[in-house]
């Protein structure tokens, strides 16, 4: 531990202390040896004008919040292991596609990166170190992007054109945004729809904003939200309407019972190993696309459209192999 930590960390121990704290604890706490804990009491004393004072009768070191109430240390200062944290979050959105943050935090960015720098807690450039990998991300256009963004958080309403994928058509929508869904490595929007009057989720990089309106955009509470996208299964919305009843093999179970499909899933390991699992879902596309990964290592036991859909498509596939 460097001098910065201790100086934060004794800070953190005596801002959150009642009661003096002894020379013995702070060592402890510190796990540095007396003369060092001294050295940093003066450093937060005469350096820093901390109000750290020293109570003879009980032998311990305390702020005095009645000279100015709760003290906080001066600019920005975190340990080690914070620094590395906020760059390792900062990488993360960084590589958000679209780069949503790049421009705004690299400031900040720069500033971490000196402060670790400067108190030699392990290389700065995080991007070396940790890989963050993306499937079937689809480009989102960064000007649709920000107006999107945008009009959820001022709570406007939206003009938009949609390119609907299932019945490649485009059409007109006005829409009343509510939240931004981050899914599967792709942006989507949660939206009332004032032409079909409900809810619908939309892909983002299917969603060309024309005109953000001086409207204000009609709320949704948190719980219907939560209720219409959350309890169907993937981002196919609506009250579950089925439950899906699969089986997996000895060898998949080893992954699948460590896997959460869906928060309210209810699973049961038998006695061979064999896994099985019961989901809730409305629509099956995605479901089934998640079956299909698990090729033989899964059975579909209910319901009965389900396992028949799962038996098309093993059949679909099996076509585009047979022998010539």
């Amino acid at each position: 531990m460097d001098k910065f930590d201790r100086i934060f960390e004794l800070h953190q121990l005596l801002a959150n202390r009642r009661h003096p704290v002894t020379l013995k604890t702070i060592q402890a706490e510190l796990n540095c040896s007396e003369s060092t804990v001294r050295r940093t009491i003066r450093q937060l004393r005469n350096t820093l004008g901390v109000p750290l004072e020293y109570d003879s009768d009980r032998n311990g070191y305390y702020y005095d919040r009645d000279a100015r109430g709760l003290y906080e240390l001066p600019g920005l200062w975190f340990n080690a292991e914070e620094l590395h944290a906020l760059l390792v979050s900062q990488h993360l959105l960084d590589k958000l596609q679209p780069g949503i943050l790049t421009p705004p935090i690299a400031p900040l960015k720069k500033r971490l990166q000196d402060l670790l720098a400067h108190r030699r807690c392990g290389h700065p450039d995080i991007g070396r170190r940790i890989r963050i990998l993306q499937m079937a991300t689809r480009p989102t256009a960064m000007g649709h992007f920000r107006q999107v963004a945008s009009a959820v958080l001022q709570r406007r309403r939206l003009r938009v054109l949609y390119h609907g994928r299932a019945r490649d058509q485009t059409s007109e929508r006005t829409v009343s945004p509510q939240r931004l869904v981050y899914y599967r490595s792709n942006w989507y929007l949660d939206a009332f729809c004032h032409w079909r009057k409900e809810l619908r989720s939309f892909a983002l990089d299917r969603l060309q904003p024309v005109e953000t309106l001086a409207i204000s955009a009609n709320d949704t509470s948190e719980e219907e939200l939560d209720a219409h996208y959350g309890e169907s299964y993937g981002i196919f919305a609506g009250p579950p309407k089925h439950t899906a009843h699969l089986r997996f093999s000895p060898q998949a179970a080893r992954w699948v019972a460590d896997e959460q499909w869906h928060p309210q899933q209810q699973s049961e390991t038998l006695s061979d190993g064999s896994y099985e699992l019961h989901i809730p879902y409305s629509d099956p596309r995605e479901l089934i696309m998640d079956i299909l990964k698990y090729g033989p290592d899964v059975e579909v036991i209910a319901p009965s459209e389900l396992r028949k859909l799962h038996v098309e498509k093993l059949r679909a596939a099996l076509d585009n192999y047979t022998p010539e």
